[in-house]
């Protein structure tokens, strides 16, 4: 199966979730793979502020970009094509933001 990131972007601050929302969260295994899917990985950002961008050499604390959604997390899927990729990134809980969904590379069949 191919492999796809999808990204969360969020406008709401983590702590500032509400529990519904992280309940679902946790539920994304077992949705995925009532779709035929698999989460390989998900992990959460730190906050933007935490961050340190490199720009041609150049070192800049926090993000580089102003944005009002930030990244806050990324799900590693399995899906066995695009349209069933896309149908489990629609399962992804955000309250004010979206999720973007981006086929990975496989290195093996280069």
């Amino acid at each position: 199966m191919a492999q796809y990131a999808v990204f969360l972007y969020e406008r709401v601050a983590p702590e500032d979730l509400p529990p519904e929302i992280m309940q679902r969260h946790e539920q994304m295994p077992e949705r995925a793979a009532e779709l035929g899917g698999r989460i390989v990985a998900g992990m959460a950002l730190q906050p933007p502020d935490t961050s340190t961008s490199i720009r041609k050499g150049e070192l800049t604390d926090g993000p580089f970009l102003e944005t009002k959604e930030v990244l806050g997390g990324v799900f590693v899927i399995e899906a066995r094509d695009l349209d069933t990729a896309l149908a489990i990134a629609k399962l992804t809980p955000v309250v004010e933001g979206g999720v973007e969904v981006v086929p990975l590379l496989d290195f093996q069949v280069l």
